[in-house]
């Protein structure tokens, strides 16, 4: 049963993106800043909640070292065994950060920046916090906020919710 929405509504959801990153690895992490720097470019109202391991995004000393795992990642097209060997993520690491030198993608901390210039807020996970031993002073300068998930779901109502 379709529920009818009205046209101001719609235009509220729309404008509005909530992004729950809980992966702490480089290929889930630039999808959500590169979701949420095309977002705000183009005028939606933009919120990122940091949560397990996406916090490492934002944790001084980790947010420069992320990296991708090549065990269980099929993209890669490495059989697991493989990508069980020592240095293998360290490898694949290096060989995507090259990639994105050479095409000019930003670091992941030169898209955090960007993304605060254009108004998105940062919002780390204060239970994942207190589970993991982080403190606020551990945090980046560009974090807005320590919120718990009540909040942010107060913050993401009539907003497009994206889980990664």
């Amino acid at each position: 049963m379709k529920v009818a929405v009205s046209e101001k509504e719609e235009q509220k959801t729309a404008q509005k993106l909530c992004i729950i990153l809980s992966k702490g690895s480089l290929d889930m992490v630039y999808p959500a800043l590169i979701l949420a720097t095309t977002g705000a470019g183009l005028g939606m109202e933009v919120h990122i909640f940091f949560t397990f391991w996406g916090l490492n995004a934002i944790v001084k000393g980790k947010v420069e070292n992320l990296k991708i795992s090549a065990v269980g990642n099929p993209s890669l097209g490495l059989p697991s065994l493989i990508g069980m060997l020592p240095g293998m993520s360290a490898m694949v690491t290096r060989m995507m950060m090259k990639k994105f030198k050479e095409m000019k993608v930003p670091t992941v901390y030169e898209l955090i920046k960007q993304a605060k210039d254009l108004d998105v807020k940062l919002h780390a996970c204060s239970t994942t916090m207190a589970a993991l031993g982080i403190k606020e002073s551990d945090l980046i300068p560009e974090v807005d906020d320590v919120v718990g998930a009540s909040t942010f779901l107060t913050i993401a109502e009539n907003g497009q919710v994206i889980f990664i």
